[in-house]
């Protein structure tokens, strides 16, 4: 299990997440679960719409939610987990997040320290809904915008 995103969309997170600190900041991931693996595609920020104690929670209103899924299917893609940020917390799951999750999707955790993102974890709910289980994070580099340009003086895409 591992969950895939551009080096340029962590930034875009830790940035949206860093906004809202002291508060939680929150958002949705969109992309293609791939099996194992789960390729985010965009981040979606959204307002924090808790009312109350909104230094420890997050909360994504229905609207909000639905508004994600129609742009995700709009682009071919599908609502693949969400983000959040622990405000001077570790990047683990609390007692309400557990309460609150959904199977199936991916729960990536920054912890925000000070105003600054300092850590960021991924977490899938084990199946049993008890616990959440570890989510390999990769961070990957850029795409090469000219790796799949033709070259007429090297022949072909990709210099072939």
């Amino acid at each position: 299990m591992s969950l895939r995103l551009r080096a340029s969309l962590a930034v875009e997170i830790h940035a949206e997440l860093c906004r809202a600190y002291p508060e939680e900041g929150c958002g949705v991931l969109v992309g293609r679960d791939l099996g194992g693996a789960r390729e985010v595609e965009r981040a979606i920020p959204f307002e924090n719409r808790r009312e109350d104690s909104r230094h420890n929670r997050y909360l994504i209103a229905p609207e909000q939610f639905l508004a994600a899924e129609k742009e995700a299917r709009a682009a071919g893609l599908d609502v693949v987990g969400f983000f959040h940020s622990h405000p001077d917390h570790p990047a683990r799951p609390s007692a309400f997040d557990l309460e609150n999750a959904w199977p199936f999707y991916s729960y990536l955790i920054v912890s925000v320290e000070r105003g600054r993102a300092a850590d960021s974890r991924s977490w899938r709910l084990a199946e049993d809904r008890s616990a959440f289980e570890p989510e390999t994070l990769e961070i990957l580099p850029e795409a090469d915008p000219l790796a799949r340009v033709p070259s007429p003086a090297r022949g072909g895409v990709d210099g072939r």
